[in-house]
């Protein structure tokens, strides 16, 4: 397993006004904005990521794309520890780990599905 890029995610239950907000913010537009789902920015190799609608809850996490998620996943459980079982989005496979019960925030493991479509950039002016 490869770990090819980590990056911190943030909810949002509004997801134009935070891409608005977020974009003037870093002076930069997102790479990505999937509807109401999902948004990006990638700045000087760093990517922030906004959940809309596509989000397990309502707290933050660590994104973490993997070139294997069935090895990260069966590594972790070897190790001790527990992890959903995979969901498949639009774009990804992806399964949530909790560092401890009750945490504030979650860590989602990710693949990007062979053949599927990259989020399309939508217009995020309002």
């Amino acid at each position: 397993m490869t770990i090819q890029r980590i990056g911190p995610a943030y909810p949002t239950d509004d997801l134009p006004a935070t891409v608005a907000l977020l974009a003037a913010v870093l002076a930069t537009e997102p790479t990505v904005v999937d509807g109401d789902r999902w948004a990006q920015f990638d700045s000087d190799g760093v990517r922030v990521m906004l959940a809309g609608t596509d989000r397990e809850d309502d707290s933050p996490f660590l994104a973490i794309k993997v070139d294997d998620l069935d090895a990260a996943l069966n590594r972790l459980r070897a190790g001790g520890f527990e992890a959903a079982q995979p969901v498949i989005g639009p774009h990804e496979r992806r399964a949530v780990i909790r560092p401890t019960p009750g945490s504030a925030w979650h860590i989602a493991l990710y693949e990007p599905i062979s053949g599927a479509n990259p989020a399309q950039r939508a217009e995020t002016s309002e």
